[in-house]
């Protein structure tokens, strides 16, 4: 994750200073309107939209598109909840995708999901790793689908020269603790369709018919919620801009560094990625779970086993298999015209793979040759240790 600093404190001491907090009702642009322009042009998209948070980024990403009841959904198996309850919130469903090795959505298994009732693909760029966008493309336009990118946990990688989150019609970031960014809690919408942007801005601020938006692609307005970010949360943000890329050079160097030391076990083999050159993420594949589960247990820094990070697991989102909603006539299961059921064994080939994967911390904050260091301890028990140069 980001670090947060002394540069951040200092920012956000000036948006204090000012008195001028809330998106809306200070004088002339703001931080979040910087950042806002900002965040397109580094990451080559024409709107940005800012968000308290991934989660409401999702919800309004998903509204701004049109998705709604009876609509079904693709997600992966192998995510945050919030990327399954985010189409429950707009009155859709998800089916869930089994991953493949590259932690990622199986494009087999898209096609095998997609129903006359599917409306929009879901792609998680999980724990950094990419997702296999030309062919999710190939199969949303072949299928007259729109593909809605959860970016969350992939701030500013890249995948074949864009940056994730941009590739689709819609994509959606998170800025928590745990991100590549971080300013606690936000989000941000991002997208090249002017519809889609004056959509997701009605939909994030129930006042926006109040606040004078003179570009609305002639879009009736409609009730929406309250997902605005802060002014202080817009400090942070062009703080932590600064320090992405930058950020992201560092993992790719110890991603090449620590993988050339780890690619000679014999016991254990380096995940796939659908961009090995831009990688940014590390994980290895066991033969067997015992295997992840004790190479796990015996490096317990910077390494788990992902089956054992529970929330990400789709077996342990019981309010979705529950099929449970604040309120039985709002609950949009009902509103399906086919029933959706879920079961434990659904996905079993990603249950199979998390079981046998460890994800290994790149160290961003850290030098390399500690990581270096690390990297040749975790290999230690399957031959010698390599002697790898630190020239990336």
């Amino acid at each position: 994750m980001a670090r947060v600093g002394l540069r951040e404190w200092l920012a956000v001491g000036r948006v204090i200073a000012t008195g001028h907090l809330a998106r809306y009702g200070g004088v002339g642009d703001g931080p979040l309107t910087r950042f806002e322009a900002a965040y397109s042009q580094k990451f080559g998209v024409k709107h940005t939209l800012a968000t308290s948070s991934g989660t409401g980024a999702l919800i309004s990403a998903l509204a701004a598109a049109g998705i709604g009841p009876g609509d079904e959904v693709l997600v992966p198996a192998y995510t945050w909840i919030a990327t399954a309850a985010a189409p429950l919130a707009v009155g859709a469903v998800p089916v869930l995708v089994d991953i493949d090795e590259t932690l990622t959505m199986d494009p087999a298994d898209i096609l095998r999901k997609i129903t006359p009732r599917t409306r929009a693909i879901l792609p998680v760029h999980m724990a950094n790793m990419v997702c296999d966008m030309d062919r999710i493309m190939e199969i949303a336009r072949e299928h007259g689908l729109l593909v809605i990118e959860d970016a969350c946990q992939a701030v500013g990688v890249s995948y074949k020269g864009r940056r994730v989150g941009t590739i689709g019609d819609v994509g959606a970031y998170s800025f928590n603790q745990f991100k590549n960014i971080n300013v606690g809690e936000g989000g941000a919408v991002v997208t090249n369709d002017d519809r889609y942007y004056a959509r997701a801005r009605m939909y994030h601020d129930v006042g926006a018919i109040f606040r004078g938006h003179l570009d609305n692609e002639n879009e009736p307005h409609f009730f929406g919620v309250n997902y605005k970010a802060s002014q202080i949360q817009g400090a942070m943000l062009n703080v932590q801009l600064a320090k992405l890329d930058p950020m992201l050079a560092r993992m790719r160097a110890r991603y090449r560094v620590m993988t050339r030391i780890l690619e000679g076990s014999q016991t254990f083999r380096i995940g796939p990625h659908n961009d090995a050159g831009n990688a940014v993420g590390l994980h290895v594949i066991f033969d067997t779970a015992q295997e992840a589960a004790g190479f796990a247990a015996g490096h317990k820094r910077g390494v788990y086993r992902l089956y054992d990070s529970s929330r990400h697991v789709y077996t342990n989102w019981l309010p979705v298999l529950e099929q449970r909603a604040p309120h039985p006539r709002m609950n949009p299961f009902a509103w399906t015209s086919t029933r959706v059921e879920y079961t434990p064994d659904m996905c079993a080939r990603t249950l199979d793979i998390l079981q046998r994967t460890c994800r290994i911390s790149l160290g961003e904050n850290y030098p390399l040759p500690l990581m270096a260091f690390l990297a040749r301890r975790m290999a230690s028990g399957n031959g010698p240790a390599r002697q790898v140069s630190y020239a990336v």
